[in-house]
């Protein structure tokens, strides 16, 4: 019987995602590095912007026939031997630069053959900046006048971000300049490593246009190395032991509450400008494993992931301040991997170390396009096989972009030499393969509901109001005044035009009398009407207050009544949450113990099916048996009968045989007697015997007795006839009359007599005594 499977814990499900989304090709690239000599052979050619075409170089017959044999791989754009970084860079990895500053992560890693040119596209050297420091150089030129003051974001070791309060990141920027064990983030006004300098220049700067103002933002960096299926951290600083070196610590990927992965412990840097970028990136970059092999003077020995993650939230209504809302941050991040190159032992002749971290590469490269293979045939074939992501630490960690988190970007970076052709032609059917396989297109992110625009109005208002500062100086309060003034005469009765000729004029004094009193009635009424206006915007203000005050605290008591409701709600969800996880685990083992329960019932009835079978069968063998022991008995007491007949009809011949050859000897012995008798003259009367009769076949069977009827029982036999079971057996015995006085004597001179069975032979008749005569001895 087979015993269930034991059951495991159920995998938590991942968010749900709409059935009908849009979905993107993973975007595959190929560049072609230029051939070291140029009296080196090649086996690639570049027929178009998008086609590569492979043959076999010289020496290699692909064909039976003997033919050279030629393939073409398409891409979505394929660069030659002449291609600059910055004409890679605008095409391959400034839309993910877009994307990273609108919320949307990106994954871009470079593929190949050893010594095929990747960790030049991805670094590059000074003149050249690669993909990495573009990419950290447009950014920074693009969010440059919109950053926040440091440790205003802070990460909270689970792959997310905090907001602090403008105090608690002046005080934690004081601690940390106060303590000068504490590595400090690097800064902007540092000169910048030589070997990094240079790599970008002013003309080839580049800068997104599409940035919302309204947000403010910050730049995280982290790198890390994948080095035989471990994870080493290459920006953490360990304290160095010149008596006793430890060993780095390895980390471990865990799961955030959004179902991404991320490496736990991780040293996540804040940096201000692309030099700081740069700082950090190089500071790494020296910790990192390289060797030099029969291939490569610096190879690389593990996978590096350069990780760029841009926290940015809204500002508030007033566009001055961060909105203090973990809710409305928004992180997204691009990861720059730099895979290593797989390599055949044969040509590297690697051994030891360099032996293993080549299979170890080897391996974690094969369960890359495993994992391709299978998503292809699943989207391909409508099937829901597993992808085995766990088997790998390259696979699992960005097992998220492929499942719909972010684009996915490619570049196949191939050697032409005719050395690597066998290699590059499995690097080309990989990357034809992961052309196949879509992945969902990233959703954008909710915006903010505040009123956009609010950064350019505070800035505004904050010039407008430094001007007007600037302008008044000392006198600003007069000039108000007087402009106030005037208003208020405006708003008076005019004077009427006079002009006193007299002292005693009645009719222009009057006059002016008049519209005098009128124009102070009027200042009167405002003066009042002011007042009044006055009082009223008082009481209506303070009873604005009153409301004001209520209403905090009326809110105050809501904010209260809802962080306990929240807090209510939020236990209710965990119980919720704990009971949803028992339930289902609980629907699991009784799944499992239904499915056990099936499975023993089927065994059950098998085995009693079994059970009367073989019942019916013993049943069958029983019966069988029996008839068996029957005939085998009927058998048995017929042979028995028949033997017992041949003996005794051969035991009567054995006996008519032997008294046969007595009686022979007998005659012979007299005729002897009577040679002796007539050669000795002894004076006896001749006297001539009786001649002995010969037993005869009639005499015998008149001297036996008849035997007397058997008795048995008659049984019915299966084929229709009788057989006889004898319960009773006479035996049939003979005797002789001169048996009992019969003595034989011998010619020994010991006298002893012997006496002879009569069973065992027949009588005969003795005429020693009747002649009365001795043997004679010989001498």
């Amino acid at each position: 019987m087979q015993r269930p499977n034991k059951g495991k814990t159920p995998r938590r499900p991942g968010p749900k995602k709409a059935a009908n989304i849009d979905k993107d090709p993973v975007g595959v690239y190929c560049r072609i590095r230029p051939l070291g000599a140029e009296d080196e052979e090649c086996c690639l050619e570049m027929i178009s912007s998008s086609t590569i075409q492979l043959h076999a170089p010289d020496g290699i017959k692909a064909n039976r026939n003997g033919e050279y044999k030629e393939t073409q791989y398409s891409f979505k754009k394929a660069f030659g031997i002449n291609t600059n970084q910055l004409e890679l860079f605008e095409d391959v990895a400034k839309p993910l630069i877009e994307d990273l500053i609108h919320c949307k992560n990106g994954l871009l890693f470079t593929y190949g053959v050893t010594g095929s040119g990747k960790t030049f596209t991805m670094t590059g050297s000074p003149g050249e900046g690669g993909l990495l420091p573009r990419s950290l150089d447009m950014l920074f030129n693009s969010i440059g006048p919109f950053q926040a003051k440091r440790f205003v974001f802070k990460p909270d070791d689970k792959n997310g971000m905090e907001i602090q309060g403008q105090v608690d990141a002046l005080l934690e920027r004081q601690k940390r300049e106060s303590q000068p064990t504490v590595p400090k983030t690097p800064s902007s006004r540092q000169k910048a490593d030589p070997e990094l300098a240079d790599m970008i220049n002013s003309e080839e700067a580049c800068k997104s246009e599409n940035v919302d103002e309204d947000c403010c933002y910050s730049v995280f960096v982290s790198y890390i190395e994948i080095y035989n299926n471990y994870i080493y951290d290459l920006l953490e600083d360990a304290p160095f032991d010149p008596i006793r070196p430890k060993a780095p610590q390895s980390k471990i990927l865990r799961e955030d509450q959004n179902h991404n992965m991320y490496v736990a412990g991780c040293t996540e840097v804040e940096v201000k400008s692309t030099e700081e970028a740069f700082e950090v990136f190089w500071k790494g970059q020296k910790k990192r494993r390289i060797a030099n092999t029969e291939l490569n003077r610096e190879s690389s020995r593990s996978h590096s992931v350069f990780t760029v993650k841009l926290a940015q939230a809204p500002l508030d209504a007033d566009g001055d301040h961060i909105l203090q809302d973990k809710n409305q941050v928004n992180v997204s991040q691009l990861c720059l991997v730099d895979l290593a190159g797989s390599e055949r032992t044969s040509r590297t002749r690697a051994e030891g170390s360099r032996l293993r971290e080549a299979g170890n590469i080897n391996q974690s490269l094969m369960t890359l396009r495993t994992c391709m293979e299978v998503l292809r045939e699943n989207q391909m074939c409508g099937t829901n096989k597993m992808v085995p992501y766990r088997d790998s630490k390259v696979t699992h960690l960005f097992k998220n972009y492929f499942d719909g988190e972010g684009k996915v970007r490619m570049i196949v970076c191939v050697n032409p030499k005719a050395d690597d052709y066998d290699e590059t032609m499995l690097v080309m059917r990989f990357a034809e393969m992961t052309q196949e396989v879509e992945v969902a297109r990233p959703v954008d992110r909710p915006i903010c509901g505040l009123t956009a625009g609010r950064r350019h109005r505070n800035q505004v208002f904050r010039d407008e109001m430094t001007r007007r500062v600037d302008e008044r100086g000392g006198s600003g309060s007069s000039v108000d005044d007087t402009a106030l003034l005037d208003q208020l005469m405006e708003s008076l009765p005019a004077l009427p035009r006079c002009e006193l000729l007299d002292p005693a004029d009645d009719q222009t004094l009057p006059r002016l009398m008049e519209v005098l009193e009128r124009r102070h009635r009027v200042r009167q009424m405002m003066t009042e009407q002011f007042n009044k206006s006055a009082t009223t915007l008082k009481s209506m203000l303070q009873q604005f207050d009153s409301q004001v005050n209520s209403k905090e605290t009326f809110l105050h008591d809501q904010r209260s009544k809802l962080s306990e409701k929240e807090k209510v709600i939020n236990s209710q969800k965990s119980e919720l949450e704990r009971l949803e996880k028992k339930s289902k685990t609980l629907e699991y083992k009784i799944d499992i113990l239904q499915k056990t329960t099936n499975m023993y019932e089927q065994d059950k009835r098998s085995l009693q099916q079994e059970l009367e079978t073989r019942e019916q069968r013993l049943h069958r063998e029983l019966t069988e048996k029996k008839r068996m022991e029957q005939r085998m008995q009927g058998m048995v007491t017929d042979t028995k009968h028949k033997w017992e007949k041949e003996c005794e009809r051969r035991v009567n011949a054995k006996q008519l045989e032997m008294q046969n050859k007595l009686w022979v000897k007998d005659e012979k012995l007299k005729q002897l007697k009577a040679i002796v008798t007539e050669s000795s003259g002894s004076g006896f009367p001749s006297e001539h015997p009786e001649k002995p009769e010969r037993p005869s076949r009639e005499r015998d069977h008149m001297r036996s007795a008849s035997p007397s009827p058997l008795q048995g029982n008659v049984f019915k036999t299966r084929g229709g006839g009788q057989a006889v079971q004898f319960t009773d057996i006479e035996t049939l015995r003979q005797e002789c009359a001169m048996a009992s006085s019969r003595k034989r004597h011998s010619g020994s001179g010991d006298g002893a007599a012997h006496m002879e069975d009569i069973e065992n032979r027949a009588p005969v008749p003795s005429t020693s005594s009747n002649l009365g005569y001795q043997k004679r001895r010989k001498p």
